[in-house]
């Protein structure tokens, strides 16, 4: 069985952050119901097509195991089949930008009426503040959560990260809280809203850049490389390039072939309980006693000399061969993995970790799996819908809708025309 079998998702998210959460809960076995709009649906499905006339990767990497209807709210026959899903849907997930639902007729207080049961999602650029109105994307998001100022080299631009902190971490943090009012509900039998902001997200997951925005005002930051390179340090926190977050020296170093290779490179954590084990390695063995280096508070003033000793090792061989022999003596250390060498992860496909998923008009893909594993309900990936796909199926095994009923709504229009689901 799984975990989330029985509880039904009303879907109104579109993009990325929304999208994200849904299909967690999907993947956990809930029946989540895409509400799109008939004829173009989630403005994702035509971005960044690469095979013409089907629904882009990036819509179908983030929705699937759902099924979608099309919906016009503004038409009566729409907004009854709305209001009819509200009263049979557990939860509704929208990230709609500020006000949307109200100005649909759907407030929290009318969905609530209609469903007191009813858990409430949404995903919003700020909380309340001065910024509440504004919309927010991946990398506003990154910059106003603290992230782009944190990340890049000191003298260099502030840089946003490839990982999709705001909207697919917003996504995440959402779901845990659903799953959270889910299980209130089961003690209470009474719905609620349940809300993110992409700021408060990316804030929470750079949570280290304010312990040490604190830590500044006792003193430099003694771990980052500046402090051994004689930088004084403003009154916040400074980009530390490739620097560990932890408080252990880490660097990214060199590795055989970096020249040809842009990939080539090795993370290195340079940790003091495996220090000697470190001299040892790289045949500096007289480090071990040596005052300049046999301490870690010795050596935080040394860190450029020290990496660039231990990056001339590593430069001697390929990041795989590296890691191998650091990992006998405990080193921690991860080799730099292209996009290509993770799709070509066979054992990342053997976890299902990495998944590939036959589509009827794109062929076969390859997606991310559920990073969440459960032992007792393991995730099946499906594939993402087509634009209406489910349109019958829902009117009738959700809402009961007959036959003749269902007639009526397609010739109103509230549904627009559905895409058929091509031969399997």
């Amino acid at each position: 069985m799984q975990a989330l079998e029985g509880v039904r998702i009303l879907d109104f998210t579109h993009v990325q952050s929304g999208p994200t959460c849904t299909q967690l809960l999907a993947w956990f076995g809930a029946d989540v119901i895409k509400v799109e709009r008939p004829g173009t649906g989630d403005a994702t499905r035509g971005q960044l097509q690469d095979v013409a006339g089907a629904d882009s990767l990036y819509f179908t990497m983030l929705n699937h195991n759902k099924r979608s209807i099309t919906l016009d709210t503004k038409t009566r026959e729409g907004r009854e089949i709305l209001e009819g899903l509200i009263r049979v849907c557990d939860v509704l997930v929208e990230n709609f930008a500020p006000g949307a639902l109200d100005r649909m007729g759907f407030s929290w207080e009318r969905i609530n009426a209609l469903n007191p049961a009813m858990i409430v999602a949404s995903i919003k650029g700020f909380g309340p503040g001065p910024y509440a109105d504004c919309k927010v994307y991946e990398n506003v998001a990154q910059c106003t959560g603290g992230a782009a100022s944190t990340t890049g080299f000191r003298d260099g631009l502030p840089l946003v990260t490839g990982a999709q902190i705001g909207d697919s971490g917003s996504g995440l943090h959402l779901c845990l809280g659903i799953v959270t009012a889910l299980y209130h509900r089961t003690k209470t039998g009474a719905g609620q809203k349940v809300s993110v902001a992409m700021q408060d997200a990316v804030l929470n997951l750079c949570r280290v850049k304010l312990r040490d925005q604190q830590r500044l005002q006792s003193g430099p930051l003694t771990e980052y490389s500046q402090h051994g390179e004689g930088v004084a340090f403003g009154d916040a926190v400074p980009r530390a390039g490739n620097d560990s977050g932890g408080g252990q020296p880490g660097r990214i170093l060199k590795c055989k072939g970096w020249e040809s290779d842009p990939n080539a490179y090795i993370y290195f954590i340079a940790q003091a309980p495996v220090w000697e084990a470190i001299c040892d390695v790289i045949g500096e063995p007289g480090w071990k006693t040596h005052p300049d280096y046999a301490k870690p508070k010795a050596r935080l003033v040394r860190l450029n000399q020290i990496f660039e000793r231990i990056e001339a090792w590593t430069m001697q061989y390929t990041k795989f061969e590296a890691m191998e022999i650091l990992n006998k003596v405990n080193v921690p250390c991860g080799p730099i993995l292209s996009m290509k060498e993770i799709a070509e992860d066979r054992s990342l496909q053997a976890t299902g970790t990495l998944v590939e998923v036959e589509h009827p008009e794109r062929g076969t893909y390859m997606t991310v799996g559920n990073p969440i594993k459960l032992s007792a309900s393991p995730a099946e990936v499906k594939r993402s819908p087509l634009l209406g796909e489910h349109n019958e199926e829902i009117l009738r095994d959700v809402l009961a809708y007959d036959a003749a009923k269902i007639e009526a709504v397609a010739a109103s229009g509230a549904m627009g025309a559905p895409r058929q689901m091509a031969a399997e």
